[in-house]
């Protein structure tokens, strides 16, 4: 209780500038780094199979949406006021865990590398999140109710610690690689993430009066959800103008890692103090990657191929044939709507 009447608008509008920094700053930023990109010969070709793009298109549109986050974030700091001003900002954590993502996807980009040093770079980030306790009590949300019924060491800090920190690490593997399979056609990850981004927005806004009992509010990380959000949002909409079909610019796997990992420190910070059930509804708002990448997993267990092998039986490849590029990817966004 802050002591002052707050709704959802004085919220939204304490923070509109965070969406406007990053949707500029990105929409702006886009032209020129594609023409860096171009000189750089850093560019996608076609091969009438998966990528089906008729001319050789430039990467490193990640790099823009990058700065168009750490533009929105900075911003946050200095513009935060009236209501929002005593809630915590958005963690160091997360910002460190976001330039380890997109530097090491910008290195396999530009110059190419190994996945290990993609992974290395996703465990880094999920390290600084479980150091600073963003999304560890997930797992005290699961293992402790079972204490009583399973064994006392379910119940012990330590070993929540610690599995709370395997989850994270799952996670970030996890979001970053389901993210990084369904970029697959113009426009469709960055409107997937759009619409994301918009469904944890309106959790976290409602979670903003649902502070829970003995919890002082401006201890929480309610606001700092709501800049990621919103941040994200305003980022991805400054692309998307640049990446729908035909696009100009891909956001490559640094981009398409970064987005995947925005998505799932939201979804981890949605269980702050242990509300998996608000984790599960982030999940699934957060599904048609994963769906998407649960059927590549199985598809290639039948068929026995390296979980690293491409191929062209995705669901966004499958519904381009029949309903072509913009067709399918609008059909997606349905389905992420829905």
């Amino acid at each position: 209780d802050l002591g002052m009447p707050i709704s959802a608008l004085d919220l939204l509008n304490n923070y509109a500038v965070v969406f406007v920094t990053a949707f500029v700053v990105t929409l702006l930023l886009t032209p020129l780094i594609r023409r860096l990109a171009l000189e750089a010969g850093v560019t996608d070709h076609p091969d009438n199979e998966r990528k089906l793009h008729r001319y050789p298109v430039a990467y490193l549109g990640g790099l823009a949406v990058f700065l168009g986050l750490i533009a929105a974030i900075a911003v946050s700091f200095v513009f935060a006021g009236g209501v929002t001003a005593v809630y915590r900002n958005v963690p160091m954590a997360v910002v460190l865990g976001m330039v380890a993502i997109t530097v090491t996807g910008l290195v396999d980009d530009v110059w190419g590398s190994t996945p290990r040093l993609k992974i290395a770079g996703q465990l880094v980030a999920a390290a600084g999140l479980a150091y600073f306790d963003i999304g560890v009590l997930v797992a005290g949300g699961m293992l402790l109710p079972l204490a009583a019924q399973v064994h006392p060491i379910f119940g012990n800090e330590q070993f929540v610690y610690w599995t709370g920190t395997a989850l994270i690490a799952a996670f970030v593997l996890g979001g970053c690689n389901a993210a990084n399979f369904l970029d697959g056609l113009d426009g469709l990850l960055s409107g997937v993430v759009a619409v994301a981004a918009l469904g944890l927005l309106c959790i976290c806004v409602l979670m903003a009066f649902q502070i829970p009992p003995g919890v002082n509010a401006e201890e929480t990380l309610t606001c700092a959800r709501i800049v990621l959000c919103l941040a994200l949002l305003g980022a991805v909409l400054g692309f998307l103008p640049h990446n729908f079909n035909p696009a100009t610019i891909f956001l490559g796997d640094c981009g398409s890692h970064l987005l995947g990992f925005m998505c799932v420190v939201i979804i981890l910070m949605l269980g702050e103090y242990g509300q998996t059930h608000l984790v599960a509804a982030g999940l699934i708002i957060f599904s048609v990657p994963i769906m998407d990448t649960t059927l590549a997993i199985i598809r290639r267990l039948l068929a026995k191929t390296p979980m690293s092998a491409a191929d062209d039986q995705h669901v966004h490849h499958q519904l381009a044939r029949s309903l072509g590029v913009k067709g399918a990817v609008f059909a997606i966004y349905g389905i992420g709507f829905a």
